[in-house]
């Protein structure tokens, strides 16, 4: 399994605090299958983000860890004007290392009209933005066809994998479902944060998703889709609705 959306350094914005915590997620998430783990700082008006910097930190956890996931530098990208400003100066900056994919995370408390506009742009700029965890905004939990207009754009969907278990609450957990069902996500992700609640662990949606749509999707998800990410390629399960 692949995780592409985790807070796995330390002390860089509301993920683990100390190096220690870090190193035991790594362990965690190696322990429950997963092969491959993309750090997501936060770049939003709470966290700089300092990519350079960012990669030193990766550089020493892959050090520190031994035998464990390997690990690549992404972004937990907020879909703020300023940052959509630096985005389209320097496409690369927040995309998955090495790839044009790039984490896009909207508001809790409003997606503008012309959100539709920003994601064609980076589109234009040859970007695949990968909405995260759309199932967990308040607004689009009320307007979830949005989504699947987005999809229509060439985004990708990404829902968090302990959402299927109810740790987001029935609504979150409804919505996951309803996109499901209608073929509007592509990847489950642990956006993990420490080692007690919001944990690095992907097998129990696995077998959730295996139960219910078959485990042909259940690969998808955790696997094939994102690995194809991580590789720079099309996705191997992606309908458009």
């Amino acid at each position: 399994m692949i995780d592409i959306h985790c807070h796995i350094l330390p002390d860089v914005d509301d993920g683990p605090k100390s190096w220690e915590s870090s190193i035991e997620m790594c362990r965690m998430a190696f322990a429950d299958g997963i092969e491959h783990m993309v750090a997501t700082p936060h770049a939003n008006d709470r966290y700089h983000y300092d990519r350079e910097y960012l990669r030193r930190l990766l550089i020493d956890l892959r050090e520190r860890i031994g035998d464990g996931p390997e690990l690549s530098l992404g972004c937990d990208f907020h879909m703020s004007f300023e940052n959509l400003q630096s985005a389209m100066s320097d496409s690369t900056r927040y995309c998955i290392a090495g790839t044009h994919y790039m984490l896009a995370e909207m508001s809790n408390y409003g997606v503008p009209p012309q959100i539709d506009q920003s994601l064609t742009q980076l589109r234009t700029l040859g970007i695949t933005p990968i909405i995260t965890h759309p199932e967990r905004n308040p607004i689009l939990q009320q307007n979830l066809q949005r989504v699947l207009q987005w999809i229509e754009l060439g985004c990708v969907v990404q829902v968090t994998a302990s959402t299927l278990a109810g740790f987001w609450g029935l609504q979150a957990a409804q919505a996951a479902d309803w996109l499901l069902k209608h073929k509007a996500v592509h990847v489950l992700a642990t956006d993990s944060h420490d080692t007690k609640r919001r944990v690095p662990n992907l097998s129990a949606a696995r077998t959730i998703i295996a139960e219910s749509y078959g485990s042909d999707v259940a690969q998808a998800l955790v696997d094939d889709n994102p690995r194809a990410i991580i590789h720079d390629q099309p996705l191997p399960y992606y309908e458009t609705n």
